[in-house]
Parts: structure tokens; C-alpha cells; sequence
């Protein structure tokens, strides 16, 4: 079964850290690029980090300095590693991977920043 599974979301005070994780299963997965992404509510959804194959990494600005993606194809995981959390950080943090045409989404996991 094709499906990618996050878990690790919760509450967590502004300033805090927390470690989001999406196993992957299914897939070639050392093959895909896989990302994470975020949607707040009544926002657009935004791309946060992506790691390629060859573990190659982007992130946007918001979260330069912030956030790590980091990539363990033995156990068909990728992480995200969210630092100096802020309250603008909340939202649902969705797993995406993509390999040619093929494009897989996790249900997502709620992030939330608060005191």
C-alpha cells in the first residue's frame, strides 16, 4: 500500500522544538524528493523544506536557520527538525513526495506554537 504517514505534531511554547517525522511505504523511496509543507488556517499552502535524492536541501525563508530536513532512506523516513519555534509556525505540516510524475501526500500532522 502507496502512503506516507506523519506523526510527531503537537503543542509546544514559542521558542521550543519539536521533530516531525513521515514514513514512507510503497515507494522506491531513496528515490524521491520528499517535502514538507504547511498550511495555517485561511492561508495558502507553503512549501517549507524540501531534500532531494542526492540529499540536496531548500527551505524558505521564514524557516532558514530554524528548521532542518533531514532524510533516512534505510527506514524510509524523512524528518523535520523545527527550532526557535515561533507562534507563526502553527499549522498543518503535510509530507509530499514526488518522483516524475508521481506526486503522494500524507494526511498531516498540527503543529501548534502557543503559551
Amino acid at each position: 500500500q502507496v502512503q506516507l504517514v506523519e506523526s510527531g505534531g503537537g503543542l509546544v511554547q514559542p521558542g521550543g522544538s519539536l521533530r516531525v517525522s513521515c514514513v514512507a511505504s510503497g515507494i522506491g523511496f531513496s528515490s524521491y524528493t520528499m517535502a514538507w509543507y504547511r498550511q495555517a488556517p485561511g492561508k495558502k499552502r507553503e512549501l517549507v523544506a524540501t531534500i532531494t535524492s542526492g540529499g540536496y536541501t531548500n527551505y524558505a525563508d521564514s524557516v532558514k536557520g530554524r528548521f532542518t530536513i533531514s532524510r533516512d532512506n534505510a527506514k524510509n523516513t524523512v524528518y523535520l527538525q523545527m527550532n526557535s519555534l515561533k507562534p507563526e509556525d502553527t499549522a498543518v505540516y503535510s509530507c509530499n513526495a514526488r518522483f516524475f510524475q508521481t506526486d503522494l501526500w500524507g494526511q498531516g500532522t498540527q503543529v501548534t506554537v502557543s503559551s
